[in-house]
């Protein structure tokens, strides 16, 4: 059975794709990466497909030597889709920084579902996927043809490897604009304008497609049985990843997502129903769905690319594990002057949208910088964890739960609720795993977070003050 064989992952990230390879008993045996990049396509930015397909035919050849495969489970971000006609791309897929005209856009809002009923606020750019399509139906009406299918980004990689087109409720309900979460349902919009009938059939994440394309078996070298799941969204999977944890499992939990974005995920107790949640529409909050159906109260900021901007100058990681000594050794100088760096770097997004990011009192010295840096992050995300009632417990995962002062000012902001990280690396294929085994345990333990040394309350007030100012003057 390819359950007793070694699994693939494919992580398509925005920023990195991933790839991992892992034994029956959850061993990873390899991992690697690459940067990815938007390309030309004429009238817009594209994902580049075509760069990802040949690192992935490479990776899936060293792979093949390394152990005997069973399976593949594509993960992927939202906000992306490909079009397929005659068995191939019908256009290249949109990248979702890429801005909607203003004419279009406008014509968009007044079409588009109520966020009460989609859980999808208004974003900028691509990042509600009908947009996308509103937008490529205008300059390219072919594309609306009745053949043309519209597969989400996971599943489109599931698609390329197996040749069967499907779609998937993550994938569909990450801030798209193209489903009612509540009532399972495509949104009025997407029936409006004829993509409810062209969305691949829809298919749980842990279906399996079908066997390895026989050109894959042919380019690669892996097994001509191995199995292609449908897979889902990212977020979803890291998400999934946690409930792993015996102290997430079923509880009252959040789960916050750190890479490009920073998603954070309310996943309700048993008993709860989080459709009785109501979220602020213009402060970045959104309703995901889980690899099972049920409704996830989520907010997002983009935090690994504010983060990674603010540090650019120092030429390092703030997640860099031999600096974080320096780090927290900088926080009370920092926390004494006042030095603070205020929101928004991603305009548009996040729970301070229309704020715009200045410093105040710009340390010099770099770890004081990194320091400051730390505690922006922190500041914020406490900010959205608020906006979805997030409690009891938090976990971080991803890189970003290596950087110290960032999670333990978390934990001092927080301290009547239990912060935990996780390792830093394997919670999305983690995610991804559980699909095919459900009972696999994690690979080692949360860590409970100590808070700071340092005393937070007025530096947070202060902070506050000025984050708000900043937002209502814009």
């Amino acid at each position: 059975m390819y359950e007793d064989r070694c699994t693939i992952v494919l992580d398509i990230g925005k920023t990195h794709g991933k790839l991992t390879l892992w034994a029956a008993d959850g061993a990873l045996l390899a991992r690697r990466s690459r940067l990815n990049a938007s390309v030309d396509a004429g009238p817009y930015r594209a994902l580049d497909t075509d760069g990802i397909e040949a690192w992935m035919c490479a990776t899936l050849t060293e792979f093949a030597t390394l152990g005997q495969v069973g399976a593949i489970i594509p993960v992927a971000h939202g906000a992306a889709a490909a079009l397929i006609r005659n068995g191939k791309l019908a256009c290249p897929p949109v990248d979702y920084e890429q801005p909607i005209p203003a004419v279009v856009r406008a014509r968009y809002d007044v079409a588009r579902d109520d966020f009460t009923q989609t859980g999808s606020p208004s974003l900028p750019n691509g990042l509600n996927l009908g947009a996308q399509l509103f937008w490529l139906d205008e300059i390219t009406p072919a594309l609306a043809n009745t053949n043309v299918l519209i597969v989400p980004w996971a599943q489109y990689w599931a698609w390329v490897l197996s040749g069967v087109a499907a779609s998937e409720v993550t994938s569909l309900g990450c801030h798209t604009d193209l489903w009612r979460p509540a009532e399972g349902h495509p949104s009025t919009l997407a029936i409006r304008c004829g993509w409810a009938n062209r969305f691949a059939p829809l298919r749980r994440a842990d279906d399996v497609l079908g066997p390895l394309r026989r050109e894959w078996v042919e380019r690669t070298g892996l097994p001509a049985d191995t199995q292609v799941l449908c897979g889902l969204h990212d977020s979803s999977a890291a998400l999934l990843a946690a409930r792993g944890f015996r102290e997430i499992a079923d509880y009252e939990a959040t789960v916050v997502s750190t890479g490009t974005w920073f998603v954070a995920m309310r996943s309700p107790s048993a008993c709860a129903n989080p459709a009785h949640i109501a979220l602020p529409e213009n402060r970045d909050c959104l309703i995901n769905v889980d690899a099972y159906g049920k409704l996830i109260p989520s907010a997002r900021f983009m935090g690994g690319r504010e983060l990674e901007t603010l540090t650019a100058r120092d030429g390092e990681h703030l997640e860099s594990v031999p600096d974080q000594r320096g780090i927290l050794d900088a926080v009370a100088g920092v926390v004494l002057s006042g030095a603070m760096a205020l929101p928004t770097l991603a305009s548009g997004f996040g729970p301070y949208p229309h704020a715009r990011h200045c410093w105040r009192s710009e340390p010099a010295e770099r770890d004081a910088r990194r320091a400051a840096v730390s505690l922006y992050g922190a500041l914020v995300l406490e900010t959205s964890l608020a906006l979805i009632d997030a409690r009891e417990i938090i976990l971080v995962e991803g890189r970003f739960a290596e950087a110290t002062v960032f999670v333990r000012a978390l934990a001092s902001l927080l301290p009547d609720t239990a912060v935990y990280v996780s390792h830093p690396h394997n919670g999305v294929p983690y995610g991804a795993l559980r699909l095919m085994h459900p009972g696999l345990p994690p690979q080692g333990s949360l860590r409970r977070v100590e808070p700071l040394a340092v005393d937070l309350t007025d530096y947070r007030t202060i902070w506050r003050l000025e984050a708000d100012r900043m937002e209502h003057a814009a």
